[in-house]
């Protein structure tokens, strides 16, 4: 898993594990505009100004980003598996 830090841009989260936005919101992070747009502004923001944006503490976001990344790849790593087993099933 990529370490996330301060220092982070959001693109760099988005190219690495794509749009996160719907687990965020289970966080209680409200998603800013459409994934085009997000992608764009995240360009040029970084973590720190995220947080910032979202008025959540730092240290706090930055779990929420790992807990949301972590969900996201449990979710992908079941619906891969999921899609083998119907793969291997066919055969």
């Amino acid at each position: 898993m990529m370490r996330i830090e301060k220092n982070t841009y959001v693109s760099e989260i988005l190219s690495e594990y794509g749009d996160i936005a719907d687990v965020m919101e289970i966080f209680g992070v409200k998603r800013v505009g459409g994934y085009g747009l997000r992608k764009f502004i995240s360009k040029f923001i970084t973590v720190k100004t995220a947080a910032f944006v979202h008025r959540v503490p730092l240290n706090k976001f930055i779990q929420m980003v790992e807990n949301a990344i972590n969900k996201k790849d449990k979710v992908g790593n079941k619906s891969n598996e999921l899609m083998e087993e119907l793969n291997v099933n066919k055969t």
